[in-house]
């Protein structure tokens, strides 16, 4: 298995490398970011003007994209139609450089034609970046030193509170430029937004900047006294560069940021060029709750200028911290280009995980959190279950109730009514996923349902897929697939499922379903990943610690664990 995926990753280091940074590398006058199309204006409208999310997606359906130059605003026509049009920023200055940012569930005839483009955004490169670097090593003294933690904590909650009050507009953003189901984005806005919360909390703790403890003295005066104080004081780190993929454009963000702030850091974001209008609207929030100038600085790029924009934040002598989430290949690259400034690293990276079912299970349990894990966002996201485990005396039931799950699926555009699965992010990967479909087939393995492209739909669907009898040497199986693809392999003994399990270099997550208690404790030991899910397929929250081990990364997110990584511990000692 393991010489098949050196053999991928040799074939296609390159391209992912490129994809992955691009989709997730990251300040400055964020109203001028973005230019909105008539698309996207008009679906924000849908909740104060249209009864129904149907009729959001008709709204995109029917709409033209207008003549006008890419550095101009939407019309007033357009704009007036917004439950707050100025989430989209007020437009690029005329001569600006931008790029587009399309819909990945349009359809052929929209990209055809232009009109899955639903913004334009600013184009920004080395200078910029720099120049945002500036301005939030500016911004630090006043917000390290010159606010207190209450105030930090009361402005994170501001900005949580603002972005609830514009949940639907920032969901229907989202959904248009990450296709994700609707009523999924506005989950997100749920899950973002319990960061924000939490690290307003912490904030105040003796675990946040500021905080610390004090330990006995070792020393001791001549007549045996204890002599001096040991101070251990958690300080801010500094200037941080967050680097967001396009899969959670809020969720991602706000994990970042929230401990970032709290602890006193300024930031500078760089969001994925799939999904920056996300960033755009949190970065126009962020500025009404309160947050100064430069301490969250957005920088918006796209795929040409990522790669400069990605070294100047990892070789910048200024700034202190990086923290990434994205592909395990980025990843080792942001090392080392962060390795001759030693800047710390936080790394969330790829994942390839197991779910693991035993024969004790409650099988419909099971399948309910294998649709969850799995199909949610349509099944891109680093946590996804993507090697299905199965003891062999349950397999035909596991199979037979989630095939039937899974064709209850509806996939269509993520503001159509009722649509369970949107699209993946764009063609390639579509391309990706039904080549290593195929040779799986070729290999052996059985193709239960799905299989194949929905381009009666769009360019960018692919079909909810399950696979039997998969090998292991197979790419779909050693390798991460970021699509609605269930691989499916039995096993006999406990052993045999935990060798399965392990046997990849990744370690980001793991589920497994029994009622054996005694098995719990001693098979979530043994998996070597950094976070494990017992009968349940979404485990991530804001109180949990998340993050992987092996090649999935370094540090955590999330937690008080989180707020760790974005703090210095001094050590003073006093001699009284």
């Amino acid at each position: 298995m393991l010489s098949a995926l050196r053999h991928s990753l040799a074939s296609t280091r390159r391209v992912a490398a490129a994809y992955f940074l691009a989709s997730g590398v990251a300040g400055g006058q964020v109203s001028a970011f973005s230019t909105a199309t008539p698309a996207v204006a008009s679906l924000l409208a849908s909740t104060a003007r249209r009864p129904s999310a149907a009729a959001a997606a008709y709204c995109l359906a029917s709409s033209k994209l207008m003549a006008v130059s890419a550095f101009s605003t939407a019309t007033p026509a357009i704009t007036s139609l917004l439950s707050d049009p100025t989430l989209l920023g007020d437009g690029v200055s005329s001569g600006s450089d931008t790029f587009p940012v399309v819909d990945p569930g349009a359809t052929a005839a929209q990209f055809e034609d232009g009109s899955a483009i639903i913004a334009t955004v600013q184009r920004m490169g080395r200078e910029d970046t720099k120049d945002a670097i500036d301005r939030a090593r500016a911004a630090l003294p006043g917000w390290k030193d010159g606010t207190t933690a209450l105030q930090r904590s009361n402005i994170l909650a501001k900005w949580s509170a603002l972005i609830k009050e514009n949940s639907h507009d920032v969901a229907t953003i989202m959904t248009l430029e990450s296709g994700k189901p609707l009523h999924e984005s506005l989950g997100e806005v749920t899950y973002g937004t319990s960061f924000l919360d939490y690290f307003a909390a912490e904030a105040l703790r003796p675990s946040s900047a500021g905080g610390g403890y004090l330990a006995p003295s070792p020393f001791a005066t001549p007549d045996g006294a204890p002599r001096g104080r040991i101070m251990a004081i958690h300080e801010a780190v500094g200037v941080c560069a967050l680097i967001t993929p396009w899969n959670f454009p809020i969720a991602m963000i706000t994990r970042k940021a929230g401990p970032a702030l709290a602890a006193g850091c300024t930031t500078v974001l760089k969001p994925s060029e799939l999904t920056p209008l996300t960033a755009v609207a949190l970065s126009i929030l962020a500025k009404r709750a309160g947050v100064p100038e430069g301490v969250f600085e957005l920088i918006t790029a796209d795929r040409a200028l990522t790669m400069e924009v990605g070294d100047e934040m990892c070789t910048n002598p200024t700034v202190k911290k990086v923290s990434f989430t994205g592909s395990t290949p980025v990843g080792k690259l942001l090392m080392k280009l962060g390795s001759d400034t030693v800047k710390r690293m936080s790394l969330e990276l790829g994942g390839n995980a197991a779910f693991v079912v035993f024969e004790d299970a409650d099988i419909d349990l099971a399948v309910n959190a294998a649709m969850a894990s799995k199909f949610r966002n349509s099944g891109q996201t680093c946590v996804c279950a993507d090697r299905f485990i199965i003891h062999q005396s349950v397999e035909e039931e596991f199979v037979a109730k989630l095939t039937e799950k899974v064709k209850q699926l509806k996939v269509g555009h993520g503001l159509e009514e009722g649509v369970t699965m949107g699209p993946v992010i764009s063609t390639l990967p579509v391309k990706n996923i039904g080549e290593k479909v195929n040779e799986a087939v070729a290999g052996g393995a059985t193709l239960v349902c799905g299989g194949s492209a929905l381009e009666d739909i769009s360019p960018n669907y692919f079909a909810p897929t399950i696979l039997r009898n998969v090998s292991t040497d197979s790419l779909i199986w050693c390798t991460e697939t970021f699509g609605p693809v269930v691989a499916i392999k039995s096993f006999e003994t406990e052993e045999e499922a935990l060798a399965l399990a392990n046997d990849t270099p990744t370690g980001l997550a793991a589920y497994f379903c029994t009622k054996d208690l005694s098995r719990i404790f001693r098979f979530a030991g043994a998996l070597e990943n950094g976070i494990v899910g017992v009968n349940e397929g979404i485990i991530s929250n804001a109180g949990a610690p998340f993050g992987g081990v092996k090649e999935s990364g370094l540090g955590r997110e999330g937690s008080i664990v989180g707020i760790n990584e974005y703090l210095e511990t001094k050590y003073v000692f006093l001699n009284t």
